[in-house]
């Protein structure tokens, strides 16, 4: 009833965006009409490498060839996010059992908050299981070549950021 069963919202902070963050996108684009990728403002991470507003920036960059990919913020609730978005399902990528009883727990939340929401979980590809955000701005920290951990499109914009804390 009015609600569109193609769209999905992957909600992530990407701070900065991995090839982890991008193979989950292009496998749930593939699985979607309508893929809404939205960068979540966490109260749990104050602060970032990136501002939102930077963070959309990048990944429009980033995804600019998927036609059925979508870039935003919110930095509310994600299952009210969703239903604005007239969205019913959530995609969420998993790299480890950690990560598996974290996202149940926040997808019964989400279905709780929005009984029409599903989540999805896709499974990260095994050369990414060990890549995060958080592991590529340590890396970057001390000067290592993120070449095999950031989208080429981006690389540039955040070996600059990480100079720059340095």
């Amino acid at each position: 009833r009015g609600l569109t069963r193609t769209t999905a919202i992957y909600p992530v902070s990407f701070d900065p965006v991995t090839l982890g963050h991008l193979d989950i996108i292009k496998r749930a684009a593939r699985c979607f009409d309508r893929l809404v990728v939205c960068v979540m403002v966490n109260s749990e991470k104050p602060g970032g490498m990136f501002t939102p507003d930077e963070r959309v920036a990048l990944l429009k960059r980033v995804t600019e060839k998927l036609p059925n990919v979508e870039i935003d913020q919110y930095a509310g609730l994600v299952a009210e996010y969703a239903r604005l978005q007239k969205a019913c399902t959530l995609v969420k990528g998993l790299r480890a059992v950690s990560d598996y009883e974290k996202e149940v727990q926040m997808a019964l939340i989400n279905r709780k908050l929005n009984p029409r929401l599903d989540t999805m979980f896709l499974t990260s590809s095994a050369k990414y299981t060990y890549l995060s955000s958080s592991a590529v701005k340590e890396m970057g920290r001390h000067g290592a070549d993120l070449s095999d951990f950031v989208p080429r499109e981006i690389m540039e914009d955040v070996q600059q950021r990480m100079d720059r804390g340095r």
